[in-house]
């Protein structure tokens, strides 16, 4: 197997389970690690702010969720990238992952069961539309 390791978070903590879980196998595999946020929105906000004018987007926040959840696994030694994506979160990494060659996605297993697993979640679309293999972490 080639290719990083997907993971796709979006701030909560089963997402960060599923980063740490990641992680691991990403180390055991020798591979690296993509820490990966989806947006929806291209939009672009002009902020003024004492005197100092300062452009924030979905894209920027995404990153830096991408980028808090990486801060937590640094300490592994792992070789770790950040990056936002844009689209729905199933869609996003999907495209991120076919984009990177990668080997493998790791999503968290929120919303398997009941009402969400009826309505869908990540984790199922992720499962039945990647062209490489998904892990399903264990996250509740």
């Amino acid at each position: 197997m080639s290719g990083p390791i997907i993971v796709g978070v979006d701030g909560s903590a089963t997402a960060q389970k599923a980063a740490e879980r990641a992680c691991e196998l990403a180390l055991k595999l020798e591979a690296p690690l993509h820490v990966v946020s989806a947006h929806t929105k291209d939009e672009i906000a002009h902020v003024n702010f004492g005197g100092e004018e300062f452009v924030l987007s979905h894209a920027d926040e995404a990153n830096d969720t991408a980028a808090q959840a990486a801060k937590d696994l640094r300490h592994t030694g792992a070789d770790i990238t950040v990056a936002a994506a844009a689209g729905k979160p199933s869609e996003a990494l999907i495209a991120y992952a076919e984009r990177t060659g990668a080997q493998m996605i790791v999503v968290g297993n929120r919303r398997m069961r009941g009402v969400g697993r009826v309505l869908g979640s990540v984790a199922n679309s992720v499962s039945h539309s990647a062209t490489c293999d998904v892990y399903i972490a264990h996250t509740s």
